[in-house]
Formats: C-alpha cells, structure tokens, sequence
C-alpha cells in the first residue's frame, strides 16, 4: 500500500457485504499514463500534481493499491438481449473505493482492464488501449452535451499484449460514477429469492442517491418512481443527440440514471430510427428507435425485483395491490419520456411554450423529412439554426434536392410567427438553438482514426485533437471543421462497433 490521494469512504464495502466478492488488481510490467482528466481530478477534489505523473500511472494500472481503498468485485445479473444469465458480474473491473468531492457528493472509482476476478468467467479480465480511450471519448462528449455520464478519470498503459482477434497493447480504464448500481444488482438477489437482500440494496441505493425518500410512505415504490423518472429524462436526451448505447442489457441500466458501459456505442449520422452499429445486435433489438421501449422493459424487470418490498403484506390483496401500483410506475414511463422528448426537441426547434400536439406533430415532421433525405441528424438540427437567423442555404445543402425542406420550413416559420409578442428576434433565436444543437460529436470514423493510431502506432496525437474537438460541442470553429463533417454514405453503411471485451 501507499499514501493515499485519495479520501475514501467505501459505503458499499462497509454496508453491503455479501454483495461482492474482495480482489486485488494485476501487476502490470510497464506502467504509463495515457490520459489523465485533470479537470476531473480538480472536480473530485484531487491534486492533479500527485496523480498526473509516475505514482499516478502506477496507481491507475492497478500496481499500487492506495492506502484506504478496498478492492472489490461487485455481484450482479442481467437480462442480456433478453435473456436472463443468473451471474455476471464484475469480470475485469474492481471498485477500488468511494470518495466524495468538494460539494459533498458520493462518487466511485472503479478499474477497469485490471485482471481476472471471482466473476471473470473464463476471461483474461484485462482491456486494450482502443476500448478503453473510447470510454473516454465518449464519456466525455456526452458530458460536454450535459447528458449524465460515468467518466474517465484516467488510462494507463499496462505494457503487455492482450489477445483479441490480433495482439494488442493493454490498457487499464478508472471510471468516476455516482455509483455503479444497476438493475441487474437487485437482479441477482432478486433471483436467488434473497428478499432481505433486495432490501438492503434498496435501502442502500436511497440512502445514496434519493434520501429524501427514506422517510416517505411505501419508498421502494417511489425508488422505482424516481429511477424511471430518471431514465426517462436520460433516454430522451440520448434520442435528441443521435446517440446509440448498443447494448442495453438490464446490467447496463444504473440506478442512478448515469450512461455506463461504453461498448458498442455509436452517434447517429443520416437519421434513420433503425440505426444499429453493434456487431452483436443482428436482430436489431436495441436500434436508436427501440431504445426508450427497451428502458421500459427495463424497468420493468426492476419493478419485478422490487414487488415483494412494495407489497405492505403478504396476503394476496396486498402482492396484488403491489403489482398495480408498480405497474402505474411502468405505464407512466412512456408519458414522461414523451414530456421530456418534447422539451428537448422544443429547445432544438427555437420554440417556446405551444401547444404539445401541435409541437409534437411538427417535432415529428421534422425527423421525417431528415429520414426521408438521409440528412445528417447532428448538422440537420444545427443548420436550422442558421435558418432562424435568416439563411436557409447551409441547410438546403444538405439535401438532395435543395427545395425539399419547403414545405415544413412554412410550417415551423408559421408556428415561430405564432408566439406572438413572446417571439424572440431572429439572431437570438439562432443563438439559443446552437446552444443546444451541437456541430461537433465523436463521429465514429474520427473515433476509429484516433483509436487505431493509439494503439497501432502509440500515437495519441489523433484522439488528444479530437478530444478537444468533443469538449467544445456547440463552438463551430476553423481548427475544428475537419470533426463536422460526416463520414461518407459507403463508409457510414457498412460501420460496426464492436464491445471491446
């Protein structure tokens, strides 16, 4: 062990045991700093000049156990493309401990790539360097667009070889999350039949992260409530920026509404709600369109977990009763989901207040006209901006055929001139809109070349450019035209991504 950096205050290893299995991480031969989040470090409350540096990297590759941490493997299930597996489980990760940052909330640091633990399942549990700079491209874009996002505190290089389909230089990945809570924790006990377990896990996750609920009336109900609540606002704005999670199993779902898990993710170029870029996704079940149903789904299998601490007894009134009331918390998640959509597409479109029908239809005629054309989704949205401020032509370039937005750009126009003494001046309008329509996102073919110059060449020139690219996703800029642009049609047709495990 070493002086600690860090503060820890490890929570899930004092209240929670039995619900992990203890584990250490790997040596590695050659540990070396890859990427180190210093704005991130500073967040947390860390000295960026202790961590970004020799004691840092061997830290962060997992040779050095810092003084307070307690290494473990958190126990989960899932449902995985609709199957349930009884025990996953972290199987190359380790939560290293807790700390909690200058404004008083409670995060995680977990390893990511650092070896074999209870739960590898046959697996090497180590990571490669491609996978695991894309969490932090993605990570942080994300982040920059305001959407919650586990983050990349940190990679390491290991230098060893991990074996995939080729040899490949290895990385370690530490991730910052609210938690790591998932759906697929309550899952594993919920399984088993361990009720008190259920129980304890609900009790933790409100202590954590809804504590206002624990004096409530029936709180395993209104953790359910608050969760899908959470998820709903999240889902919608993963819709309004074109993004595709790829794999959203029920262990990839967390409970505190937080993106985790990025594997075969994708943004969205020609708008199409079939999009899927995942190699394992064949039958399509998690394509950009599915995704606010799969939540649902869900939840659902949450709810299900949660049904015997919702039931007040244990006659069969009172698991009946349970079972309608969480299904109202089911059945309500379409309804905020839809409210959430619709403010965010309300902000993109340069409306303010209407009638929700009205703005929903147009929201929709919108979506079609781009999937109609094969519009960029990402400039699509922010070349209307330019049209608010009284130059159509960026826009109409986009399609094939300049006069196709006509008609709907009548229709929004119309709708605009309908607010009346509350419509905003052109130019303002245009400024608000590209505030919240972004120019840059991690499109996936400079994502690709900054991955491969990594780790074929140890070049990380690339990703460090197009990183910084990420951060700024509303400037439009000359030093970052080049991250604009989509890919070509034959190139954006045949992408995969690929998990990465």
């Amino acid at each position: 062990m070493t002086a600690s950096p860090f503060r820890f205050n490890n929570t899930y290893a004092r209240e929670l045991q039995g619900f992990y299995a203890p584990a250490q991480p790997a040596s590695v031969p050659a540990p070396s700093l890859l990427f180190f989040n210093q704005a991130l470090a500073l967040d947390l409350g860390l000295d960026p000049q202790v961590l970004n540096g020799p004691e840092g990297a061997a830290i962060f590759a997992g040779n050095q156990v810092p003084e307070g941490a307690e290494p473990l493997a958190q126990a989960y299930a899932g449902h995985q493309f609709g199957g349930f597996s009884p025990q996953l489980g972290d199987g190359r990760a380790l939560l290293l401990g807790e700390v909690t940052d200058p404004s008083g909330r409670h995060r995680d640091l977990m390893l990511k790539g650092s070896g074999r633990t209870p739960f590898s399942r046959g697996g090497d549990g180590k990571a490669a360097v491609g996978p695991m700079l894309r969490e932090v491209l993605i990570g942080e874009a994300m982040h920059a667009l305001g959407i919650p996002t586990t983050r990349a505190l940190a990679v390491a290089g290991t230098g060893e070889a991990v074996y995939r389909e080729r040899r490949l230089p290895g990385a370690v990945l530490t991730r910052v999350a609210a938690s790591h809570l998932r759906v697929g924790t309550f899952e594993f006990f919920a399984a088993r039949g361990d009720i008190n377990r259920v129980r304890q896990l609900a009790d933790y996750a409100i202590a954590r992260h809804d504590p206002d609920l624990a004096g409530t009336s029936n709180r395993y109900l209104a953790l359910l409530r608050r969760v899908a609540q959470r998820q709903a606002a999240l889902i919608a704005q993963w819709m309004n920026v074109g993004f595709i999670h790829g794999v959203m199993n029920t262990d990839n779902m967390t409970i505190s509404g937080e993106t985790i898990d990025y594997g075969p993710c994708a943004f969205m170029e020609a708008y199409d709600p079939r999009a899927v870029f995942s190699s394992i996704d064949q039958g399509g079940r998690y394509a950009y369109g599915n995704q606010p149903l799969i939540a649902r789904w869900n939840l659902a299998r949450l709810a299900e977990t949660l049904l015997p601490l919702i039931a007040e007894g244990e006659d069969k009134e009172a698991a009946a009763n349970a079972v309608a009331r969480a299904t109202e918390v089911i059945d309500a998640f379409p309804g905020w989901y839809a409210t959430a959509l619709l403010d965010g597409q309300r902000a993109k479109l340069g409306l303010q207040g209407g009638d929700e029908t009205a703005d929903r239809a147009l929201a929709e005629k919108w979506l079609a006209l781009l999937h109609e054309h094969r519009v960029d989704f990402t400039l699509g949205w922010r070349r209307l901006a330019d049209a608010a401020g009284g130059d159509d032509a960026p826009l109409r370039s986009l399609f094939p055929h300049p006069e196709a937005p006509d008609a709907w750009l009548a229709r929004w126009r119309s709708r605009l001139e309908g607010e009346g003494e509350q419509a905003l001046d052109g130019m303002e309008r245009a400024e608000r809109m590209r505030r919240v329509n972004p120019v840059v996102i991690p499109r996936n073919h400079r994502v690709e070349e900054a991955l491969a110059a990594a780790s074929d060449q140890a070049d990380l020139v690339p990703f460090q450019r197009l990183l910084s690219a990420i951060r700024r996703p509303y400037d439009e800029t000359p030093d970052h035209a080049e991250y604009t642009e989509p890919a070509r049609a034959e190139v954006t047709a045949c992408y995969q991504t690929f998990c990465g495990t």
